[in-house]
């Protein structure tokens, strides 16, 4: 591993908490590190974790699943079905070997623009300490 490699962080957001609170973070100036690239969903109820699976694929060393609070989902129940699918996600990257500390799920209101770049912190170094993504990795040849 290269000593100057930064990770390539996926990070899917809804766009009703933590979008907002993504975007909160940015007008207060709050900085946070520059390795995440955004893909702002209505839910986090709507990602299937295929997306997630086609992001470690396609050279994403991890990823961030975002949404809002319990109670506060704009859908009533997406971000429970999130939840949900996350969980049994790992659980399967666990069994193909692929270290589950890459997949990251949390929950971040509008209001929340420190919490959210608390957390892409958390998220990089995470991802940083465990190295790049090279199981699913396609390799073109």
């Amino acid at each position: 591993m290269a000593p100057d490699w930064e990770p390539r962080i996926l990070a899917f957001l809804c766009n009703w908490c933590s979008y907002a609170g993504a975007d909160l973070a940015g007008t207060s100036r709050i900085q946070y590190p520059p390795n995440i690239r955004v893909i702002r969903v209505p839910c986090s109820g709507r990602i299937n974790p295929l997306f997630i699976i086609k992001a470690l694929q396609s050279g994403a060393d991890g990823v961030l699943v975002a949404g809002c609070h319990p109670g506060d989902c704009h859908y009533e129940t997406g971000n429970y079905l999130a939840r949900r699918r996350a969980a049994v996600l790992k659980s399967l990257l666990e069994f193909l070997g692929i270290e589950e500390e890459r997949i990251h799920f949390s929950w971040v209101s509008a209001a929340e623009g420190a919490k959210f770049s608390q957390l892409v912190e958390e998220v990089t170094k995470r991802v940083k300490r465990l190295g790049p993504s090279r199981r699913l990795v396609k390799i073109d040849g």
